[in-house]
């Protein structure tokens, strides 16, 4: 093992620059518009400086002059600081561009947090835009109270500071609608009392571990995000994070070499907004989840041993993937071996953490890694940049980052105990909200797998459906089912009509007003619970329902379902005295495979495409006859989804 890790602020798990970067730029920039996107989002894949990020970020204004490039999502960011936020933008748009989001920036002046938040009129709240990122730390909020008479210095507490961070997340709300995030602060770098500090009342660091300590539950109850950069901070350790001589000279806020960590950190929370985040960890076997060659040591002579310190680390490293598997990270494995002496450690190894049981697509075999890769994505009906390969082998990494570039695949360097503090170090697997739906998702795709075996096997699609025992779940939405609600609103992007985003305060507000009729929608079946796999949101008119939102998880797609939806929502709105249910498609870049949705289910198209492409559908209620579906409403008429604990 090496003698020393690398630090986290030198990005490690991204490979060095390669080639001439400044000739790939112009190449990736003047390639055809359908490539621009992907092409640009390899050259951020890899550890880019100061220069090469003003290049990206320089390279992406005509392309978001010109609406976009697939397969990126766009964001736009309001920014505000306390400190100066020139040196953090070129950073931040070439991070997101890693994270698959083209990202619009609109900075507020320096300092004018506040100025900004109140005034309708300011420049972020007339930008309407989809997240504010309220940059700002100890020094910008007001932690020290007036001193009480005869006391022996203004005492700081933490209550002034959280209500005025409060009062402008609310002021941005009110005036742009736009989700706030909203940062933790790093204790400050001097100690008055030492160690005393922190359990000192009336010091900095006290009433800053206070304002902490409740931001979290403050920003989870609002409906806000929490960038946690107090534990990046600490992560790096406070005298990396930390320089005063750049606060002085340029009110930087952290230091310059702390810049890249901290975009990259707030890009994969943009990233997770628009669905970004990575679902699948694809594990290597050998030298990976233990030492040794299984096909040469065999079962004795890998290294899995408790006690020995190279055996241990790869023990690590399977209990992260096991831990990932719990929060909901489906597991694969690649590997280029016997299929039965791959296998032989899952089950006769008494140091394996992970079992077969717990990986959902298994491939053992001596193909090529990035056709193999390609084969367990379409069995977990999963997109290419779903996936991360975790891979000790340098060659097999450079040969999947050149064929299927949509995979991430980070650098693990030479030393084991390294490998899963890298791995989590990247952020692949970003989380805006946890619920019981993500608990469950590694053995749904589990079950997507088992399915797709059976369809083979299976005479036809009608044989291979019935042999299902589907049942369909419908429920209005709710308190319980919100968190969930709000995340598919933010994530999916290919069956969805209409891409229209909420935030879970907006979501909250439709679930009681009599202006809408919402929808969430469960399926089980025998392999398992599908957990919410479709969402519905109507605006409901005297004559007619107009479907705002409809989106639906591609996990289901072909079974049907859609049909079954269908009748339910037409059923609805005829008892409610419709004679019209009308549907919008407003074409993106990745919703093709919805674009034919309502001309299959019987609407009618309405006039020509408007200006951006969306056409309008109407069902005429009055004739629509219900399709006869392989599936039943399940009893109850209601998703019983208990929240996850906090």
């Amino acid at each position: 093992m090496s003698a020393a890790a690398p630090s986290l602020l030198d990005l490690p798990w991204l490979p060095r620059l390669s080639g001439d970067f400044r000739a790939r730029l112009q190449a990736a920039a003047a390639g055809p518009d359908k490539d621009r996107g992907r092409a640009l989002r390899v050259l951020a894949n890899e550890n880019v400086g100061l220069n090469q990020a003003i290049a990206l970020s320089r390279a992406l204004e005509p392309v978001r002059a010109a609406g976009g490039a697939p397969p990126l999502s766009r964001v736009k960011l309001g920014l505000v600081s306390n400190g100066t936020v020139d040196f953090v933008k070129p950073f931040l748009e070439a991070a997101a561009l890693r994270h698959g989001v083209l990202l619009e920036i609109v900075a507020a002046g320096f300092g004018q947090v506040m100025q900004e938040a109140i005034d309708p009129n300011s420049a972020i709240n007339r930008a309407k835009p989809d997240a504010i990122l309220l940059a700002i730390d100890h020094r910008g909020l007001p932690f020290q109270g007036a001193a009480a008479a005869g006391a022996a210095w203004p005492p700081f507490e933490h209550g002034a500071a959280l209500a005025e961070l409060t009062a402008a997340c609310d002021a941005f709300q009110r005036n742009s609608g736009a989700m706030c995030l909203v940062q933790s602060l790093p204790a400050p770098p001097q100690l008055l009392f030492g160690s005393l500090d922190l359990g000192q009342t009336g010091t900095l660091r006290h009433a800053v571990a206070q304002f902490n300590a409740t931001l979290a539950g403050s920003a989870a109850a609002r409906g806000d995000v929490l960038v946690d950069v107090d534990w990046l901070a600490q992560s790096v350790g406070l005298e990396n994070w930390y320089d005063e001589r750049y606060w002085y000279i340029a009110r930087l806020p952290f230091a310059q070499k702390a810049l890249p960590l901290y975009a990259d950190f707030v890009a994969r929370i943009l990233g997770a907004m628009r669905g970004k985040a990575r679902k699948c960890l694809v594990l290597d076997l050998d030298n990976t989840l233990w030492g040794g060659v299984i096909g040469d040591d065999g079962l004795d002579g890998i290294a899995l041993a408790e006690g020995d310190a190279r055996g241990e680390a790869f023990r690590a490293i399977q209990a992260a993937a096991a831990d990932l598997r719990r929060r909901g990270v489906v597991l694969a494995v690649c590997s280029k071996n016997d299929d039965a002496a791959a296998r032989m450690p899952f089950h006769s190894h008494p140091g394996m953490l992970l079992k077969e049981s717990d990986i959902a697509v298994f491939v053992a075999n001596w193909d090529d890694k990035a056709t193999n890769i390609e084969r367990i994505a379409a069995r977990l009906e999963l997109g290419l940049d779903a996936l991360v390969l975790l891979d000790d082998n340098p060659m097999e990494r450079a040969l999947v980052r050149e064929c299927l570039p949509e995979v991430a695949v980070p650098e693990l360097g030479d030393d084991p105990s390294q490998y899963a503090r890298r791995l989590f170090a990247a952020g692949y697997f970003e989380s805006l909200a946890f619920t019981r739906e993500d608990l469950a998702r590694a053995d749904q795709y589990k079950g997507n797998a088992d399915r797709s075996q059976l369809l083979e096997t299976s005479r036809n699609l009608d044989d291979f459906l019935r042999s299902l025992d589907m049942r369909i779940e419908f429920a209005p939405f709710d308190s319980v089912g919100r968190k969930r609600i709000t995340q598919l609103i933010n994530k999916t992007n290919q069956f969805n009509v209409t891409t229209r985003r909420y935030t879970e305060r907006q979501v909250a507000a439709v679930e009681t007003s009599p202006a809408h009729r919402t929808l969430q929608v469960g399926v089980r079946d025998r392999f398992g619970d599908n957990g919410t796999i479709a969402i519905l949101i109507c605006d409901v008119r005297a004559d007619e329902w107009e479907i705002d939102t409809w989106l639906m998880s591609c996990r289901v797609l072909n079974r049907r379902i859609e049909e079954a939806i269908c009748n339910r929502v037409a059923a609805d709105a005829k008892a409610a005295g419709a004679h019209r249910l009308v549907g919008t498609f407003a074409p993106t870049e990745r919703n093709g495979i919805a674009a034919d949705l309502f001309e299959r289910l019987g609407f009618e198209r309405s006039g020509d495409p408007d200006a951006a492409g969306a056409t309008r559908w109407v069902l005429d209620l009055d004739r629509f006859v219900p399709f006869d579906v392989p599936l039943a409403e399940a009893p109850g008429d209601r998703r019983v989804e208990p929240a996850a604990a906090d």
